[in-house]
């Protein structure tokens, strides 16, 4: 039986997952948690860190980890990595245990907000266009296939994409 008032986010990097997630939790009371967040905090280093030493496999793995950990709550909104969906395991336990929202964003507006922050070690093993496209190529049809609720992100206020969840939720 699924858990209705589980909320989990997926989509690309730099769609918004993290900044509508802490927003939603707050409209709804509920406690927020994103997996790399919660990665981070457990392993004392960040990401980059853990993909240098690890590579993204070994990353992945401590990445369904924690997702199976936190799916097993009850009323939260969850943020999850980009990847995390890539995983069979993963999208179970997410279309099982909670409401799936993906936010959707295009390439140049994931471009715009990843190009800041130096937090995202896939982006840096090349041209980062060629690479968020041939991520979607990949992720596309599993956030399409897993979610129950598809939001566009683009051009748009972390405050209007929460509400509009809200009332798709409500």
């Amino acid at each position: 039986m699924k858990a209705l008032n589980n909320y989990f986010l997926i989509g690309p990097m730099g769609a918004g997952k993290t900044a509508v997630g802490k927003q939603l939790a707050k409209l709804l009371d509920v406690e927020f948690y994103d997996t790399d967040e919660e990665i981070e905090s457990r392993t004392g280093v960040d990401i980059p860190f853990i993909f240098e030493k690890e590579g993204e496999s070994g990353f992945r793995k401590r990445e369904s980890e924690i997702l199976s950990e936190l799916t097993k709550k009850n009323n939260i909104v969850l943020a999850t990595g980009g990847g995390a969906i890539q995983s069979k395991e993963n999208r179970k336990n997410l279309i099982s245990k909670g409401t799936v929202i993906y936010l959707k964003a295009d390439i140049q507006k994931q471009l715009e907000r990843t190009l800041r922050g130096k937090d995202r070690p896939l982006l840096n093993l090349g041209n980062p266009r060629l690479i968020l496209e041939n991520l979607m190529k990949v992720r596309e049809p599993l956030y399409q296939d897993s979610a129950d609720i598809t939001i566009i992100t683009d051009d748009r206020k972390i405050s209007s994409v929460a509400r509009e969840i809200m009332n798709k939720i409500n």
